[in-house]
């Protein structure tokens, strides 16, 4: 098979040119839980579309509640969405993540939801939610609340509505890729 189709030039050693990079859209977590009230759900629809029509990709653990809220959201305003799932098999995320990624890790997941992001935004939430929230914080991660906060004391910003979260997450996602 020859390279005559190859578009990027290797240097060896995995290096490539630079005219071969690509920009790489923010990418920010939406957390919350998987029975997520009435309200929580409507914040999260709201904020998976601002972040969407922002550039950034909405990463979540993939199943209902605020994780189907912001996918759903997103999808619609024609992001992309990816699921890390706590199960092996990526049919079980709802229907509104493009990107199903299984991992057999049950909740221990929740690790990889935030270490996927560059900015949390919590929804509401029970105590997965606050995991993830610690695993973020944990790793550098800025975290804001969208709602009524999982738990309260955590010293975190609360912010106004779904748009202001979603531009909040995006600066926040800028200044964590900036840090390096």
């Amino acid at each position: 098979m020859g390279s005559g189709g190859s578009r990027s030039r290797s240097l060896g050693a995995g290096r490539v040119t630079p005219d071969a990079r690509v920009e790489r859209p923010p990418r920010v977590a939406v957390i919350g839980a998987a029975q997520a009230s009435e309200s929580a759900y409507v914040d999260a629809q709201a904020l998976g579309h601002a972040l969407a029509k922002l550039g950034a990709v909405v990463v979540c653990g993939g199943y209902g509640g605020v994780m189907e809220a912001a996918a759903r959201g997103a999808a619609e305003a024609g992001g992309l969405t990816i699921g890390i799932l706590r199960g092996s098999r990526g049919e079980d995320a709802n229907p509104w993540i493009k990107v199903p990624l299984p991992t057999g890790l049950g909740e221990a997941r929740n690790a990889l939801v935030v270490a996927g992001a560059e900015a949390a935004v919590s929804v509401g939430g029970s105590w997965g939610t606050l995991s993830e929230i610690a695993f973020a914080k944990k790793m550098g991660l800025d975290v804001g609340t969208l709602g009524l906060p999982p738990a309260g004391d955590l010293d975190l910003p609360a912010l106004q509505d779904p748009s202001a979260a979603a531009h909040w997450a995006l600066e926040r996602a800028a200044a964590f890729r900036a840090a390096g």
